[in-house]
């Protein structure tokens, strides 16, 4: 074997001197921060002959000086690269271009190159900026050109930036409700839109007019039209949309025409419009609209009784796409038809509607997943999680509907119509329906007036769970209430409230109970209770206005009402429960306001009509009082209150002669009394019609032989008449008279003047024969009497008509105010009489009987 000998290659071990091994060295990285002279680029920029060499890649640097010689022979050996041998030989760069060096002198090792040209990288300081392309010796780059603002293509811009404004400004307007001003913004956008055009056609640029522009312009404008019911407007601007062709899809708004024509009522353009947008709708492609279209359709066909046509489009719809809402109009055309058998299969059809909704287990809460309960929170009241109750609840509203709807036709009876009904849910999807059908079938059977029925119904749901035991306790309970069985009520309220302690229904039934048993205090807790429980319950807030109202406590009982007519604005029993507590309260403007925004309401209210007359009657505006009352007496002519104010009202105008008919409907209405009659006659003498006076007089004193103060005027008429039934109508009156004498001693067993005791007596009959008028008008009057019993002050009405009111026994004239000394009894004077206790009473005092003014005595 040769054994070729090793070389020793100087430059190799040259190269080696610098290669440190691993195991030699533990820091491998050690003299990466030794500083080399040579590599310090501070003095590069006053070295010329290295200027030079950058300058042009041809030039040879000149002879360095011998300090920099020397400098550099001291480093070389510190300078090992491939790049320093290939100094000595000259070697092509990279690139293929000569490289550029020093030559050797005297045998000294070259320099190292250098790039032909800087690669911009800075080594002069740190001041000095980064431009590798020299743009800093040109100065600052010229300022932008200004746009002209008068240059015809910027006022187009400008224009159409305008329009979009406008057309966004529209929109946002009608958003918030502000409908006039959105059409304005839309006619000042279409405006705008026109002049565009118009300077567009002038720079002869009409291949640039924006189409999308103009279409949603009018579009805008038309809908601005149809809501602010400008319909004709609207129809021509949509019309100018579907005869231009060059906008596309536009045959499409033909849907929102017929729209038009179906709140105008003009059913057959409604479906030729329908029909015609229908066409230009394609068949694969928006399969849905088409089925939006053919419900509008077969609902027109419905609005004009053509309940065939509109079978004929739902039954497509129900093969197609089937939804509750078609079912439900299905349902409805088969029920005008009277067809029993397509009534229950399309209900069945009805129950299958799939409301494609996920399942609701995935709202359930996960005790162990916190991440997922977190996750729950989110999406338990979203308005994905909205949209799906919304549709589960008008699901199941059309279904109720179509149950209480076919029940009485598809059966013989309401009982056996709903309890098909009641299985086929039970074995659909929707059996949580069945126990809402069985109380509405309870329900209806209450307003069948069939409360047996109702109760058995409400009973069967005793044993079934929690929640539909306390609806059916609730109803059992207002059943009891309501056939005034209320411990029964008070028993099912109880039952309600331990199945269910929130539940506001059964809490407000536990207070009635109490309310009606007189327990105030109680009841007040448990409405308080129903209230904290849910703030919005009606009832519970109503009752405990009335439960205040009774203890006293006006104010708060004002509070809760007015907190109620904030709910239910127009509630005509909240604002006549605030107008009473007003006039209790004895501010009249307020209460006069109130009721007058009641009879906004309710016009053709006798009671609340006789209340406004009364407040002003009060005040003294007779105009007013009598205005109210005559309303009043027209709605409800059979209130004696009002009849016998209207006739003092006539009497007190001097129109006598009107005031007669108002007491003959009085005389009417209480036959048996014979102060209408009395009225009658006294208005006749006032009036000067002595004849008529005198035969009536006569008249009530066939039916009431007894009454002295008839028998009075019928001798001083037959005296001044010169009648010969005078002396007969004395010799009675002598009679009555002392016939009365013998009653009122016997009253008044000699204690007491005769006097007194006919005045209490008479005052006694007067309160009966009121007390019966309040309860027969009770009956008729409704609230409005009930709650003048309940007034502070009062019945004002009866005062003022008393005072206004003068008795049948008044004179002839009014202004006649004097006895007629020089009247001679034409029987002689009367036997003089033993004294007695009782101080004898003069014929004047028998007017006072009848509470009769000084102006009614005869002459």
């Amino acid at each position: 074997m040769n054994i070729v000998p090793e070389r020793h290659h100087p430059q190799a071990s040259a190269k080696m001197e610098n290669v440190h091994l691993a195991g030699e060295d533990d820091d491998i990285y050690s003299g990466f921060n030794d500083y080399n002279p040579f590599f310090d680029t501070e003095g590069l920029e006053n070295d010329e002959g290295f200027q030079q060499a950058v300058k042009t890649s041809h030039g040879r640097r000149p002879p360095m000086t011998a300090a920099r010689q020397k400098n550099f022979s001291l480093n070389r050996a510190q300078i090992g690269t491939a790049a320093g041998n290939r100094l000595k030989t000259g070697l092509v760069s990279s690139m293929g271009r000569p490289t550029t060096g020093l030559a050797v002198q005297d045998g000294s090792s070259a320099r190292p190159m250098t790039a032909v040209r800087a690669a911009g990288f800075s080594s002069t300081g740190r001041g000095q900026s980064f431009d590798p392309l020299n743009q800093a010796s040109k100065g600052p780059a010229p300022p932008l050109e200004m746009k002209n603002p008068d240059s015809p293509e910027e006022k187009i811009k400008q224009l159409e930036r305008q329009v979009n404004d406008l057309i966004e400004e529209s929109c946002f307007a009608h958003s918030r409700g502000e409908v006039p001003v959105a059409l304005e913004k839309a006619k000042e956008a279409g405006r705008k839109e026109r002049i565009l055009v118009r300077q567009r056609e002038q720079n002869s640029a009409t291949e640039q007019i924006n189409l999308d522009l103009t279409y949603s312009v009018l579009f805008n404008l038309a809908n601005q039209y149809e809501i602010n019911e400008m319909f004709t407007e609207a129809l021509n601007t949509y019309q100018v949309i579907v005869k231009n062709k060059m906008f596309t899809n536009a045959g499409r708004l033909k849907v929102n025409m017929g729209n038009i024509y179906y709140k105008q009522r003009n059913y057959p353009k409604a479906i030729k419009f329908y029909r015609m947008a229908l066409d230009q709708v394609p068949v694969n492609t928006h399969k849905e609209m088409r089925i939006k279209i053919m419900k509008n359709i077969g609902i027109v066909f419905v609005k004009m009784g053509q309940y065939n046509d509109a079978i004929t489009s739902f039954e497509h719809i129900m093969t197609e796409q089937p939804d509750h809402t078609t079912a439900f109009n299905l349902i409805l055309c088969y029920f005008a038809l009277g067809d029993r058998e397509k009534m229950k299969r399309t209900f069945q059809r009805l129950l299958q509607v799939d409301l494609n909704l996920d399942d609701e287990d995935k709202y359930l809460p996960h005790p162990e997943d916190k991440h997922a309960n977190m996750v729950l929170e989110v999406i338990r009241n979203d308005s994905l999680r909205e949209l799906e109750k919304e549709k589960k609840s008008a699901m199941e509203r059309c279904v109720m509907a179509a149950a209480k709807l076919i029940a009485p036709a598809i059966e013989q009876s309401f009982t056996v119509g709903f309890d098909w009904c009641v299985d086929c849910v039970k074995q659909s999807p929707y059996t949580e329906l069945a126990n809402d059908l069985e109380i509405n079938k309870a329900i209806m059977a209450l307003k069948k007036k069939d409360f047996s029925q109702a109760i058995d119904v409400l009973k069967s749901f005793e044993k079934k769970d929690s929640k539909c035991a306390a609806v059916a306790a609730v109803n059992l309970s207002f059943i009891h209430f309501l056939q005034a069985e209320y411990p029964a009520a008070e028993k099912y309220a109880e039952m309600a409230m331990s199945s269910d302690r929130y539940n506001p229904s059964a809490l407000v039934n536990k207070g009635n109970c109490l309310f009606t048993m007189g327990e105030l205090e109680k009841a007040k807790e448990f409405y308080l209770e129903a209230l904290r429980t849910e703030a919005s319950c009606t009832e519970a807030l109503y009752n405990l206005g009335l439960v205040n109202k009774k203890l006293g406590q006006l104010e708060p009982a004002l509070d809760c009402f007015l907190k109620l007519h904030a709910i239910l604005r127009s509630n005509p029993e909240v604002l006549y429960q605030i107008a009473t507590l007003y006039d209790m309260l004895e501010d009249t403007p307020q209460a006069t306001e109130w009721f007058m925004q009641l009879i906004g309401i309710v016009p053709t209210d006798p009671s609340i009509l006789s209340r406004l007359g009364e407040l002003y009657d009060n005040e003294g505006d007779k105009t007013q009082a009598y205005q109210y009352y005559f309303e009043s007496f027209r709605y409800y002519p059979s209130n004696i209150e009002i009849i016998e104010w209207l006739g003092a009202y006539y009497i007190d105008s001097q129109f006598v002669e009107k005031a007669i008919h108002y007491f003959e409907r009085a005389a009417v209405i209480q036959p048996n009394k014979i102060k209408w009659q009395l009225m009658i006659a006294s208005c006749h003498r006032r009036s000067g019609n002595y004849q008529q006076a005198l035969e009536t007089y006569k008249h009530i004193n066939k039916r009431f032989p007894d009454n002295t103060e008839c028998l009075k005027f019928l001798v001083r008429l037959c005296s001044d008449l010169g009648l010969p039934d005078a002396q007969e109508y004395a010799t009675k009156l002598k009679k009555a008279e002392k016939a009365k004498e013998l009653r009122e001693q016997r009253i008044s067993s000699g204690s007491g003047s005769r006097t007194g005791s006919g005045r209490r007596a008479r005052a006694v009959r007067d309160g009966e024969d009121e007390e019966r008028l309040d309860s027969a008008d009770s009956g008729r009057g409704g609230s409005g009497k009930r709650s003048r019993q309940g007034s502070s002050r009062g019945s004002a009405l009866g005062s003022g008509r008393r005072r206004a009111l003068p008795d049948a026994s008044g004179p002839y004239e009014v202004e006649d105010q004097n006895v007629d000394a020089s009247y001679v009894d034409p029987l002689g004077p009367a036997a003089e009489r033993p004294k007695t206790a009782a101080k004898r009473r003069d014929v004047e005092d028998e007017f006072g009987d009848e509470e009769l003014g000084d102006d009614l005595l005869p002459e």
